[in-house]
């Protein structure tokens, strides 16, 4: 009798402990490292999906095999190949293993992939192959990622995208920058390249380079699209003088001033920059001249060696207005001129007719490029 109750409360023991470990097991579960992580192919998988006219395209997934139910993130990968080689990760994420990816979104990253590849605007629309995996992470309770449970699902082929040109025409910049030690690299106190008047894709500044030598952008920061010696192709008179350092930058062994001429074009999805390095100078024209040609003899401003001098015209004719300007190669004058008001170098751009200011007969004009200030005296 005594050994039949011992041998009953082994057994009520050993299910009481074994209770117990299940309890602990089902609160504090153990993450495992998944190995298996499917991906099924969409019932649309085999026919022609038109981006254009489809909403989303969804995608569902099995959770991978962390051991237990989960909380998860997922993310769309797609390529062109069939080995993923190209793939680009999806800018959308999915809590739950059915993935309603933004048919725009696709198409958009779809038509960068191909003009990448080498496609032209002209090659759309086309019918392409797609190739699709999803990658999922386990995530805490605050959306982290826990670590070791990242894992890529197979792949599968959407067989035939009908794929439109999906991208945003580029423009035109309306600005150009330009920074270099001259401005102590500060983007805050870069320069403003001048727009040629009625010429949308020309601008002209005139830039001290040296050996730290200047980057040009169409913002004042630092964003990853500033253009470097490599980004521009270099034209005009001083081109043999414009060289690259080992920053990238566009710098010059023989410091001076220039006439930086910016043509911009636009190609495919780029910016292209033609950029001429021209003799840096300034002419008077008009009344306190004697006339009003272009290049009258005698009429250039003296160009200073160094950075913070002025540049200084010749002696007054006669009293009058006084008009100056750079010359910009097959432009007319009047749409690169510019004039000093209250102290400040003033310049016509995309505008009209600038206030006139006189000067008399033997003042000169004084115009510091570095400061953006001038006189007359």
């Amino acid at each position: 009798m005594k050994k039949i109750l011992k041998s009953a409360l082994l057994i009520m023991m050993g299910l009481v402990m074994f209770t117990s470990c299940e309890d602990d097991n089902d609160s504090n579960p153990i993450v495992k490292t998944p190995t298996e992580f499917v991906l099924n192919a969409p019932e649309s998988a085999a026919t022609n999906i038109d981006l254009a006219n489809t909403p989303a395209v969804v995608f569902k997934c099995q959770q991978p095999n962390y051991g237990f139910p989960a909380s998860a993130m997922y993310k769309v990968q797609i390529s062109l190949n069939q080995d993923m080689s190209d793939f680009v990760e999806l800018d959308q994420s999915f809590p739950t293993t059915t993935c309603s990816v933004d048919a725009s979104l696709l198409a958009s990253t779809l038509t960068s992939m191909a003009v990448k590849a080498g496609k032209t605007q002209d090659d759309f629309p086309m019918d392409i192959k797609v190739y699709v995996r999803m990658r999922a992470n386990m995530i805490t309770d605050t959306g982290a990622p826990v670590a070791g449970t990242e894992i890529l699902s197979n792949v599968i082929c959407l067989e035939s995208v009908h794929l439109s040109y999906a991208l945003p025409s580029v423009a035109l910049p309306e600005h150009i920058y330009v920074v270099g030690s001259f401005c102590g690299w500060d983007w805050g106190n870069s320069f403003e390249f001048i727009p040629v008047n009625e010429n949308p894709d020309v601008s002209w500044r005139m830039v001290w380079i040296d050996e730290a030598g200047v980057k040009i952008n169409t913002a004042k920061e630092w964003d990853g699209n500033e253009k470097g010696y490599s980004g521009i192709t270099v034209a005009g008179d001083l081109a043999g003088k414009i060289s690259a350092n080992g920053d990238g930058n566009i710098c010059s062994t023989t410091p001076q001033w220039y006439l930086m001429v910016v043509t911009a074009s636009v190609s495919g999805q780029e910016i292209k920059y033609s950029v001429e390095f021209n003799e840096p100078n300034v002419y008077l024209m008009g009344d306190t001249f004697g006339g009003w040609d272009e290049l009258m003899a005698g009429s250039k401003f003296d160009v200073p060696t160094t950075m913070d001098a002025d540049f200084v015209s010749p002696a007054f004719k006669a009293d009058g207005e006084i008009r100056a300007y750079v010359k910009v190669p097959g432009k007319d004058w009047w749409r690169s001129e510019f004039i000093v008001l209250k102290g400040d170098i003033a310049y016509r751009g995309n505008g009209g007719d600038q206030d006139r200011v006189t000067g008399k007969a033997g003042q000169k004009l004084y115009l510091n490029f570095s400061t953006g200030k001038g006189s007359v005296k």
